[in-house]
């Protein structure tokens, strides 16, 4: 994507970079979690719950397919769509995934013992989050000065 200033991403650019970096945290947060397996340690689950088959995770599978995927998609909508509804959708799904990665972050914390590294990461995440309903904010914001101004094209 172009840039509107010399040095400065455009704010599409800046939004496909925090949610790439909002991925790549989150799906480090899985392996993290996976780690200790190669150290002949235990990654079950604190209340103890074991699944016998597939079958008895398979929402939280969908779930988690789900989480990864709305992301995805909000990225190449950035590149494709332009319009102050989709921009505004897309502020909304930035704050729903904020208030989700904070509970997370809550819930990480609440779960003895306590992995605080990551916590770290969460709290990482927690910000990048901000990051991107700041730049989410200013973009659809920006579409409505862009609405007012006739003949100017925009390009993100």
């Amino acid at each position: 994507m172009a840039s509107q200033t010399l040095g400065r991403p455009s704010m599409a650019d800046q939004l496909i970079a925090l949610w790439t970096v909002f991925l790549l945290g989150t799906l480090f947060h899985t392996q993290l979690a996976l780690i200790p397996l190669f150290h002949g340690l235990s990654v079950l689950a604190p209340h103890g719950h074991v699944a016998t088959g597939i079958s008895e995770i398979a929402s939280v599978l969908w779930l988690m397919l789900a989480f990864f995927i709305v992301p995805l998609m909000a990225m190449v909508g950035i590149c494709f769509f332009d319009s102050r509804l989709y921009r505004l959708a897309h502020l909304w799904l930035t704050l729903i995934y904020s208030v989700l990665n904070v509970a997370h972050l809550v819930v990480d914390i609440s779960i003895p013992p306590v992995a605080w590294y990551q916590v770290a990461l969460m709290a990482w995440l927690v910000v990048v989050g901000l990051g991107l309903n700041g730049v989410a904010y200013r973009w659809f914001k920006a579409s409505r000065r862009q609405s007012h101004q006739p003949g100017w094209q925009s390009t993100h």
